[in-house]
């Protein structure tokens, strides 16, 4: 699809394009960031990127139109989807296919559908000239542990006038979500010394070791299961912190001490969970299993290495985010998730944040993703009425 002068594309001719673009997590996503650079340019708007310098296949893009004074609007969303290797697709994942009421797609729902809803809204308010000032803002490696917002927020400030609330817009049918998890992951690799098997008390199985790390997990999350849970922690399901390795890899051969063994521990933690305290936790049975390993072998050792850290979001008190959704949308329930956003680290930043944006979480990185058709046109509605209350 060529860009031609002022071309104005629909949301749903928007959500093709950005599906065309198979910005899976580990590969680049510029293409799809120079795609959208040039048809906000096409329409006179000003885009700014800010390029990882320890990925430069990666970049963030944000741009802001309306007047240039403090407390925009910001519609954030992500680049990158999950992969599809594995998966049984009845449809090319890099294409839109529309049956039974239903976009089929990667990326339809999580969340190429409410990218092009932001970018639709970006331009159509540069054209009717708003004087409350929308700002998008895109991402990448959200999927990979929102790694790539933090430094994206950093650069936006005294790029362009400082937003005052957040629109995050994973997938949440239209709900206005104003709290979850937030958690870390980390790379826990331990090494072992082999002997033989038989006199295997002489050596360190590095999975023994790293098994104790793994039950010490699952007691974590007995103990806290047992817990009567505190009034923030009861909104979300489960009611309180969870551990979870969900890959683990090492060993020879059967009859040798495994030499390593590598896996990935990580944690969603209920909002009025300390996530330091909690690292802290994890770091202080690493030392303590690495020093009885130690012990027995000098050269045993575990390396410990941050995979990721999400800030949970914390529910507002009359929020300005929230209060703006709910006028639009007229939801007045109260929602929380267990998955994570970048919506923590905005709020970190000073911003007010909800997130909420058309789809149903379930359908995320599932083969044959799909947006039902009414979603969109609710996301798609909800735009209208946001650009409304900006003139």
């Amino acid at each position: 699809m060529a860009i031609k002068n002022l071309d104005r594309l629909s949301s749903f001719e928007l959500m093709c394009k950005l599906i065309s673009f198979p910005t899976i997590s580990c590969d680049t996503n510029l293409p799809l960031v120079d795609w959208v650079e040039k048809y906000l340019q096409s329409h006179g708007i000003s885009a700014h990127r800010w390029t990882d310098p320890d990925q430069p296949h990666k970049a963030a893009l944000f741009a802001h139109v309306g007047p240039e004074i403090a407390g925009a609007i910001v519609l954030s969303g992500h680049t990158d989807v999950v992969p599809i290797d594995g998966q049984s697709w009845e449809t090319n994942p890099w294409e839109v296919v529309e049956k039974d009421g239903r976009y089929y797609g990667r990326g339809t729902c999580d969340m190429k559908g409410f990218d092009a809803l932001a970018i639709w809204a970006l331009v159509e308010a540069h054209y009717i000239g708003v004087s409350r000032p929308l700002q998008l803002a895109l991402s990448f490696d959200e999927e990979v542990g929102c790694t790539g917002a933090p430094p994206m927020i950093a650069a936006m400030q005294g790029v362009v006038p400082k937003g005052s609330a957040v629109i995050v817009g994973e997938p949440s049918m239209m709900k206005a979500v104003t709290g979850h998890k937030g958690g870390s992951g980390f790379t826990t690799q331990v090494v072992g010394y082999e002997v033989h098997s038989s006199i295997h008390y002489q050596g360190v199985s590095a999975i023994h070791e790293g098994a104790r790390l793994i039950q010490w997990a699952t007691e974590q999350n007995e103990t806290n299961r047992s817990k009567e849970p505190d009034p923030l922690a009861r909104m979300f399901d489960p009611p309180y912190t969870t551990w979870h390795v969900g890959m683990i890899s090492g060993g020879t051969a059967d009859n040798i001490t495994a030499k390593d063994c590598q896996f990935n521990m990580g944690y969603r933690a209920v909002p009025s969970d300390d996530t330091r305290n909690l690292d802290r936790m994890y770091a202080e049975k690493v030392w303590e299993v690495k020093k009885a390993m130690q012990a027995i072998r000098p050269e045993a050792d575990i390396i410990l290495t941050s995979r990721y850290a999400v800030t949970p979001l914390k529910p507002e008190s009359n929020g300005e985010a929230e209060l703006l959704v709910r006028s639009i949308t007229g939801d007045n329930g109260d929602h929380f998730v267990s998955y994570g956003t970048e919506g923590g680290q905005f709020q970190d930043a000073g911003y007010s944040v909800v997130v909420c944006g058309p789809g149903d979480i379930a359908q995320a990185h599932q083969p044959n993703e799909f947006i039902e058709v009414a979603q969109l046109e609710a996301g798609h509605k909800f735009m209208c009425n946001l650009l409304s209350m900006l003139k």
